[in-house]
């Protein structure tokens, strides 16, 4: 929902919390900079999330490689999303993870919500971000008139 959020925010006199702004803002609080994105194809691919990472917040964005964006896809759309959680993805993701890290990436961005179905910290060597979890904390910080660090 968030590849529309220039048009709504353009569209309504509020404010709208973009959900990669209060995940990155928590990465930067963290001291961190290189960070890795899982997510459905639309959400590893398009700028609306990855983009918004990189410009807005300056982190650098590592995302799995074309095979391992599949496998990450797949399962999220034929497995998570039907509530199906299987040992062999669950060992599929890891796998994606490990290959991330030794890239560089010193956390892991869960930016689909069923990811966390799967996957917890005890799966990776380094910190995850449950975007889910982030944006509703903003939300409520946002909606108690508390300030929230959207800029980074």
């Amino acid at each position: 929902m968030h590849r529309m959020a220039g048009d709504v925010q353009a569209a309504i006199d509020i404010p709208l919390l973009h959900i990669a702004d209060p995940t990155a803002a928590r990465i930067r609080a963290d001291g961190l900079r290189r960070v890795a994105l899982l997510g459905t194809a639309f959400t590893m691919e398009q700028d609306f999330y990855r983009g918004r990472l990189t410009e807005r917040h300056g982190l650098d964005v590592l995302v799995p490689d074309a095979d391992d964006r599949r496998t990450v896809h797949r399962v999220i759309y034929e497995e998570l999303v039907r509530g199906r959680v299987l040992p062999d993805s669950r060992r599929a993701y890891r796998t994606v993870i490990e290959w991330l890290r030794r890239r560089g990436a010193r956390a892991i961005i869960l930016g689909c919500t069923e990811i966390m179905l799967l996957i917890g910290p005890d799966d990776s060597p380094v910190p995850l971000y449950d975007t889910i979890a982030l944006h509703a904390e903003a939300a409520v910080t946002m909606s108690l008139g508390q300030t929230f660090p959207d800029e980074g």
